[in-house]
């Protein structure tokens, strides 16, 4: 098992990248204007297929987040969520009109939030979308079907987001 020590040593380099990723994205933002948001979240999407490419295949949506997470944990990637079924709501996966599955996913400990409160600048720009294209190409991979990750809230201690996947 790794010492302690150890893995907050790799948790402070990672939590440095970050920080340069966010000073990156402050920067590219005024200048490609609208354009960084789809620039990072293709960005994304194409490292969420390729960490994917040997995930294991499920329709099964609950698997498939859980598939997700196994893809990050295993190329070091810290980003912590789980399902979430507010009380009114009678099941976890709902279907919306269009026929598409939705679940909603609370983000606890996201190295992305802290880089950008670290740095002093603000959620939901391009380099959130990064980690969305991210996710969303790893389900695809895992899935076989189109997959988006938006926003229902962007917040301090957690964000939530709303996981859509084409039937």
């Amino acid at each position: 098992m790794e010492d302690i020590h150890e893995i907050r040593k790799r948790r402070r380099t990672l939590q440095e990248t970050m920080n340069f990723m966010a000073a990156l994205s402050a920067g590219i933002e005024p200048i490609l204007g609208r354009g960084a948001n789809s620039m990072t979240m293709s960005a994304g999407r194409n490292l969420g297929r390729k960490f994917s490419e040997n995930a294991t295949k499920t329709d099964d949506l609950l698997a498939a987040v859980d598939e997700v997470r196994r893809v990050l944990e295993e190329n070091h990637c810290l980003w912590f969520f789980e399902p979430f079924k507010p009380k009114n709501q009678p099941e976890m996966i709902m279907v919306n009109d269009k026929g598409e599955r939705e679940m909603q996913i609370v983000f606890k400990d996201c190295m992305i939030r802290q880089s950008l409160f670290r740095f002093g600048h603000p959620q939901q720009g391009s380099l959130c979308n990064m980690m969305y294209g991210f996710f969303a190409g790893a389900l695809e991979n895992i899935m076989g079907k189109k997959a988006k990750l938006d926003i229902k809230h962007a917040g301090e201690n957690a964000c939530l987001k709303v996981l859509t996947v084409a039937s």
